[in-house]
């Protein structure tokens, strides 16, 4: 009998060590989730905030690796992570999806957390082939008002780190807490865009493009290579408010701003700088280039079939100004360059008024006291 009591007492001995060993661990991984969570809620871009999930994340628990797959149908996140300087290519284990089949597929209605041994077949496009030999894993859905905007999938080596059926509460907050802070990141971009953006013509506003233009010229100085500026100015614009209302001025600035914007390539800088003007910043383009293109553009807008509210045609024109960053500089500051650029291609587009409009013209140093 007194045997008996003693196995018991052991048996239960060692349940308490093992119960009071798991809250420990629970409330060290609690403690390690919540460090992670202020961390992610404090960050403050989007591109910061897939690296953190991908890398710091890994580390902090000891994953073998981490998977982010984000539904980007118009591939507007993967803008605003180049905007911020990020490449998503190079983020192996970041992808993309334009449609939802496969992730609805995977999470069914119910979009909550799985958890067990990985499936090649089921699970290959969560995953980029690192060498890494996964034989568990969690896949956690992002949801943001009932609509499933992504999934974080985390993997591991052994086959009894995640487990089918097993406790998901840590990872269910996780999963809520990224899906919300990606959506916020990503609408703060967007709110940063709509306040760079012209609302009339969709292009950026100026604002934008003085923020561009100082850092294009501080780019051209530090390697050398060309950066040209356009000054664009509708020639007669404001007859044709007077004439045919401010609605047909307002659908000509927006057919105008497109047609320029198709002659451009996608590295160049496109502004709204006020009123019917708009300004170009051509990265990497000699004088010549810029000619060029400035010669396209003027061409393409003087052959426009341009409307007026009865239907009639309407002639539409520009004048165009065309400005370069020098070589060979000597002391000058990048905001002092980055002015004379502007302000010289505005003095060319003077000279073109001057001389009956509907022209390009390059600027000269005899334009001015510019560049």
């Amino acid at each position: 009998m007194t045997d008996d009591l003693y196995r018991e007492n052991q048996i239960l001995r060692r349940k308490l060590r093992d119960f009071l060993t798991q809250a420990r661990e629970n409330e060290q991984k609690q403690r390690r989730f919540h460090e992670q969570e202020l961390r992610l809620i404090s960050t403050p871009s989007l591109s910061e905030l897939v690296q953190r999930l991908l890398f710091n994340y890994r580390t902090a628990f000891g994953l073998d690796v981490v998977s982010l797959v984000l539904h980007d149908p118009e591939y507007e996140i993967q803008r605003i992570l180049e905007e911020e300087g990020a490449r998503p290519a190079e983020l192996e284990q970041l992808r993309f999806q334009q449609e939802l089949d496969a992730l609805d597929n995977l999470f069914g209605v119910s979009a909550e957390p799985r958890l067990g041994a990985y499936s090649g077949r089921e699970h290959h496009f969560l995953f980029s082939d690192t060498g890494v030999a996964v034989k568990s894993v969690a896949l956690l859905p992002l949801v943001r008002y009932g609509k499933l905007i992504g999934s974080l999938n985390l993997g591991s080596k052994k086959l009894d780190r995640y487990v089918e059926g097993a406790a998901t509460d840590f990872l269910q907050r996780l999963a809520t807490v990224v899906a919300i802070c990606l959506e916020n990141a990503t609408n703060h971009e967007r709110l940063k865009w709509v306040g760079l953006t012209d609302s009339l013509t969709g292009v950026n506003n100026r604002r934008f493009f003085d923020q561009r233009l100082v850092e294009e010229v501080t780019r051209a100085l530090r390697t050398g290579e060309p950066l040209a500026c356009l000054f664009m100015d509708l020639d007669h614009f404001k007859a044709v408010n007077d004439e045919h209302g401010h609605q047909v001025g307002d659908r000509v600035l927006h057919v105008v701003a497109g047609l320029i914007r198709e002659q451009l390539r996608a590295s160049d800088v496109l502004g709204r700088y006020g009123g019917e003007e708009f300004s170009a910043l051509l990265i990497n383009a000699s004088g010549e280039s810029a000619m060029e293109i400035a010669e396209r553009i003027r061409t393409v807008i003087a052959l426009y079939p341009f409307k007026t509210g009865e239907g009639k045609r309407l002639a539409v024109t520009i004048s165009i100004g065309v400005a370069s960053v020098p070589t060979g500089l000597g002391d000058v500051t990048v905001e002092t360059l980055a002015n004379e650029l502007v302000e010289q291609a505005d003095q060319a587009v003077y000279v073109a008024k001057r001389h009956g409009r509907n022209q390009v013209v390059l600027a000269t140093t005899e334009q001015g006291d510019g560049v």
